[in-house]
């Protein structure tokens, strides 16, 4: 069984086409990216995966389950991540990641362990007792990400995961996604405007353009096969823009 098959997914939105037949696949305990330019569709895709939004027509089976008929049951064992995602200014990131851990765990213990994990993540040192409504950017995706990761999905979906971050906070964001993967054998689906971060982390990719998957394989397999040094190059050669 994948953990993910999206079969000629369709999905309309104001009157426009915005993915025309999109088809992948996903194995389990991959972290699979989606690359793609702004409208081409990879944010559409991931809040279909993520059941926010239904499809128009298509398919999406997630561990087997009908993403769009058996929606409470696919959210048991998912954790999203939107690019835009906010925290609580009033709260401090510890109690964030406890109100957060109330909501997944059905016993104290185990809401302990999802915190310790979190903090664990977010390696903020004595940042995590602050307000939140005092983090940089930075600081808030890594609490954001700590959130995600800390409820140990089968599946989480990330979308831009760094996007408008410095290095550092970067940096520390794609190894504990990495880290995380690989210890926990963690399905990822990410997108990504950043293709030296896409080469870094991703087993797989897709690349999206115009609402279709135009070109699928490993990072390596696209530099090789397009003669490029690396994926913004061969990207541009599949897509036909230079």
């Amino acid at each position: 069984m994948k953990a993910i098959e999206v079969s000629n997914l369709v999905k309309f939105l104001g009157g426009s086409e915005v993915l025309k037949g999109i088809s992948f696949k996903v194995d389990k305990g991959e972290v699979f990216g989606l690359i793609g330019p702004n409208g081409a569709g990879k944010t559409t895709t991931l809040r279909i995966l993520a059941t926010i939004l239904a499809p128009s027509d298509g398919e999406v089976r997630i561990f087997g389950l009908d993403a769009t008929r058996e929606v409470e049951e696919v959210r048991k064992f998912i954790s999203y991540l939107p690019e835009e995602a906010g925290v609580y200014p009033r709260l401090s990131g510890l109690e964030y990641l406890h109100f957060m851990a109330g909501l997944y765990a059905d016993k104290e213990e185990r809401a302990r362990e999802m915190v310790e994990e979190g903090v664990r993540i977010a390696d903020l040192g004595d940042k995590i007792r602050a307000r939140t409504a005092t983090y940089s950017k930075g600081m808030k995706r890594r609490l954001l990400i700590a959130r995600a990761l800390m409820v140990r999905p089968r599946l989480a979906i990330l979308d831009e995961p760094t996007s408008g971050l410095d290095v550092v906070h970067a940096l520390h964001i794609r190894r504990r996604i990495k880290e995380y993967a690989k210890m926990h054998g963690l399905t990822v689906v990410l997108s990504s405007h950043n293709m030296l971060e896409v080469e870094f982390l991703c087993d797989r990719v897709a690349f999206i353009y115009g609402g279709r998957v135009i070109a699928e394989g490993s990072p390596k397999e696209f530099k090789e096969r397009y003669g490029s040094e690396n994926l913004e190059e061969a990207f541009a050669k599949v897509a036909g823009l230079g």
